[in-house]
């Protein structure tokens, strides 16, 4: 006989092998038209509802999905003009100190300023850009107060969480991944133990 799987254990492994899955071709479509709209565009239902809802997603009010793109790879400035040898000249393998993800969740952040950022989740990339869904809270909404698995998120010291660095991304790109132990130099923060990150 066999297994029974649920429906998000589907949609989970289809993700999983996504060259081989039968939403292939779906998903190819799908970055087609995403890279023709907009940046930053609010979605009626998740993409992976099963990631969704892993990272706190709930289909009720006062929870939005949005999904944000944001360009691959390092960052480059203007050519300087003055004498250098070209190792000096600084204008190559300019890396952020964020995650591209992190940027994605700020940005939709910035977007919809009376939510806050809760998490947020891969959903593709093509040659130009990465597309990340965020899972957004408003923390004015009487659904989110009223329940208490997601009402800390409408508390004071939660707001503008996404810019302090205490989402899942934020919390990566600190280095706070790890336990307690061989991670002094990486908290409670990098700045307040001295150190510049390059």
């Amino acid at each position: 006989m066999p297994e029974i799987q649920s429906t998000y254990s589907v949609v989970r492994n289809a993700w999983k092998n996504l060259k081989k899955s039968e939403i292939y071709n779906l998903h190819k479509d799908r970055m087609i038209s995403w890279r023709n709209g907009s940046s930053v565009e609010r979605v009626d239902h998740p993409t992976r509802v099963d990631r969704a809802r892993a990272l706190g997603y709930r289909a009720k009010e006062g929870f939005v999905v949005v999904r944000a793109r944001v360009r691959r790879g390092g960052r480059n400035k203007p050519k300087i003009m003055g004498g250098r040898r070209p190792r000096r000249m600084g204008y190559n393998k300019l890396t952020p100190k964020k995650s591209i993800q992190w940027i994605a969740e700020e940005r939709v952040a910035d977007k919809y300023p009376n939510m806050e950022v809760l998490n947020s989740y891969y959903v593709g990339e093509d040659g130009l850009y990465k597309y990340y869904e965020v899972i957004l809270a408003d923390r004015s909404h009487p659904e989110i107060i009223a329940d208490p698995k997601i009402s800390w998120i409408a508390e004071p010291q939660n707001r503008g969480r996404v810019y302090r660095g205490l989402t899942s991304a934020g919390y990566k790109g600190r280095g706070l991944r790890t336990g307690r132990t061989g991670s002094a130099k990486s908290r409670p923060s990098i700045r307040s133990n001295g150190r510049i990150r390059r």
